[in-house]
């Protein structure tokens, strides 16, 4: 449960239909194998314990007592479990009998949710909950319960675990249960349910469910009778969906049997989500809060945690993802060359990748508005440490695409620069560095105005959140295009593009576009080494872009931890960095982060292509002069911990 994972499970257990000391047995054997795997909160199926086809049976006292006794003894078989569970039985109270689901924990039942979205037939035994909450003692030993929908069940040793049960149908009521519950606060909703198997029923469940999480911000765990249910008229499946956010984290096929379904939800990440976001609130009420208690320790994760936050996992899913974000930078850029009556747009190209990214959605802009391709002024401006395979790309990449393309050499500016302010060109320092940036920024501006047209930055957002980018040298432009897109994805986009021009038959501008991917990434702003090859590459000085961009996504879209970020970065992409490489590049990433903001503060314009950006104009707002200390401290006890 640290670090806001909270493992939990949906089962379902192989019943017989009015058996309910059998069936008690049964989801007690269930509940036990899912405390050993650390699970904190179970849900059984939907009126489980007498199984739901008894049909007229509901009628029947001997059934209905046999299922409280069933809830009393799972009750008290699972009260050594450190573990809550919610298990559907009917429940008989006056006059009226309800098809409820129980919260069970430690022993005691918490609390009775009855389900209200009945069918026709269930109204034949089964009657609408009451408006208001009921005080009963059901089990008979002088421990009241409330019975109603309007509960939360909440942990008090982790009170950021709040959630709330809807049963079966309810999910599906114009105005479910669950709506009021998430906008008084649950986090996860608990679903027993009892749904026959028919050949859609799948697909819907999955796309309500994603569509639920989506909006109510909130995990959702659902569990389907299954084995033992009756077959005279329907099939039960016994399928299980565990979500969270719109994302299907665990989900069992159909007909699985009774084994568990487990994974982590995590509750940070969909409070944090809340917090930001335009959460909506305004079906709130007054729920009654009932209180339960569970051991807070480190929760073993088995859940999937994207190494590549950026990028889709489904590699089916890549090509029309690269398409839609070129689709977005060209189209940003179309409106602003509109907006600025821009006779020509201006890039400085190196042979590098964000260059050629920029260069690629330059061109998708110019075609869109049907203007010529030599409308682009692409400009190499080769120095000290230019290397001829990354100008022999950019010649080739510029021909190829059939762009203005123009040779601007640097060196003697560059080195007049050096003797007006008396720095020697012997010292290898950041003046002499940042000075070729600079010199390279104020050619294309300046052949900008003489063409009448803007500049285009060639940043990614990566470096952005880095700070790596010289001051009013690459980091200035007229408009960004590339400063929505992390690194990893400007690999990805590049070898999208490489792919469709092969397929086009375009031999000879794909090779050039897979050469500039297995080009070291470097501003080359030092000279070559001695065989001509780059010696300056950039993730050896600032660090691996993989890890920067699993950092950088996960601290600006949910805001966790450094402790958290390095817990999920050795699960996720521990296999390739060890702990002391990640806690390394960790500390770099928020010492940079914190005293570069200073460069963000000024960003050109550009578009954002993530629910993630470091703009200030609202994408990102923080002081420039913030500290970083509380960062670093818990930085510098991992330290101590793991190194």
């Amino acid at each position: 449960m640290q670090h806001g994972f909270i493992k939990v499970a949906a089962a379902t257990p192989a019943i017989r239909v009015a058996d309910p000391a059998y069936n008690a047995a049964a989801c007690v054997a269930l509940a036990e194998a899912a405390a050993a795997v650390g699970t904190k909160l179970l849900v059984l199926p939907e009126l489980c314990l007498t199984g739901s086809t008894c049909g007229d049976l509901y009628s029947h006292d001997r059934l209905i007592t046999g299922a409280k006794e069933a809830l009393q003894s799972f009750a008290a078989e699972t009260a050594h479990l450190d573990l809550v569970s919610v298990i559907g039985l009917p429940v008989a109270l006056g006059d009226k009998l309800y098809n409820c689901a129980a919260v069970v924990c430690g022993g005691q039942l918490l609390g009775l949710v009855p389900k209200t979205n009945l069918s026709p037939a269930e109204r034949r035994v089964f009657s609408a909950p009451p408006a208001e909450l009921l005080v009963t003692d059901i089990l008979g030993d002088g421990s009241f319960v409330q019975m109603g929908i309007k509960q939360l069940f909440v942990c008090s040793s982790l009170p950021s675990l709040r959630f709330a049960v809807e049963v079966g149908q309810d999910r599906n009521a114009a105005v479910p249960p669950s709506v009021q519950a998430v906008s008084a606060g649950a986090v996860i909703i608990c679903n027993p349910s009892a749904t026959p198997e028919t050949v859609d029923a799948e697909e819907t469940r999955r796309l309500t469910l994603r569509a639920r999480t989506t909006t109510s911000l909130c995990g959702y765990i659902l569990s389907e009778a299954g084995e033992g249910e009756s077959t005279t008229d329907y099939v039960f499946g016994g399928h299980h969906f565990i979500c969270e956010n719109g994302e299907v984290l665990a989900e069992s096929a159909p007909f699985a049997g009774g084994e568990l379904t487990v994974t982590e939800l995590d509750i940070e990440r969909m409070i944090r989500d809340r917090r930001v976001g335009s959460f909506d609130t305004s079906a709130c009420g007054h729920c009654m809060e009932n209180y339960f208690d569970l051991c807070v320790e480190d929760t073993e994760l088995t859940r999937f945690i994207d190494p590549h936050p950026f990028i889709p996992a489904d590699p089916a899913l890549r090509a029309p993802h690269c398409e839609r974000i070129l689709s977005i930078q060209a189209n940003g850029l179309k409106k602003r060359i509109t907006a600025a009556w821009a006779k020509k747009i201006v890039l400085g190209i190196s042979g590098g990748l964000d260059s050629t990214l920029a260069l690629l959605v330059m061109v998708r802009a110019m075609d869109l508005l049907q203007r010529p391709r030599t409308d682009i002024i692409a400009v190499t401006m080769p120095c000290f440490g230019t290397t001829v395979r990354t100008k022999t790309n950019a010649t080739v990449l510029c021909e190829e695409l059939g762009v203005d393309f123009r040779t601007v050499n640097i060196f003697d500016a560059v080195n007049q620069h050096f003797k007006d302010i008396g720095h020697d060109p012997a010292v290898r320092d950041v003046t002499y560095e940042n000075a070729q940036a600079r010199e390279r920024t104020q050619v294309i501006m300046d052949i900008a105005n003489d063409e009448g047209g803007m500049v285009i930055g060639t940043g990614d957002l990566s470096e952005l959140a880095l700070g790596w980018a010289t001051y009013n040298g690459d980091h200035m432009s007229m408009y960004s295009v590339n400063g929505g897109v992390p690194k990893t994805l400007v690999r990805e986009l590049t070898a999208y593009a490489a792919a469709s021009e092969m397929e086009k038959g375009n031999t000879k501008l794909a090779e050039a576009l897979y050469d500039i991917l297995g080009t070291p990434v470097s501003p080359e702003l030092l000279p070559a080494d001695g065989e001509g090859k780059i010696s300056q590459k950039t993730e050896d000085l600032v660090g691996p872009y993989e890890l920067h961009d699993f950092f950088l996504y996960y601290l600006l879209r949910y805001g966790f931890t450094p402790a958290k970020l390095f817990r999920m970065a050795r699960y996720s992409l521990g296999e390739t960095y060890d702990d002391a490489t990640i806690l390394k590049w960790l500390e770099t990433f928020h010492r940079r982060f914190f005293t570069q903001q200073f460069k963000r503060s000024c960003l050109p314009d550009g578009p954002a292509v993530f629910g993630i950006s470091v703009s200030p104009r609202g994408g990102w707002v923080m002081p420039s002069d913030a500290v970083s200390s509380l960062w670093m401290a818990e930085i510098g006890e991992l330290k101590e911990q793991y190194l």
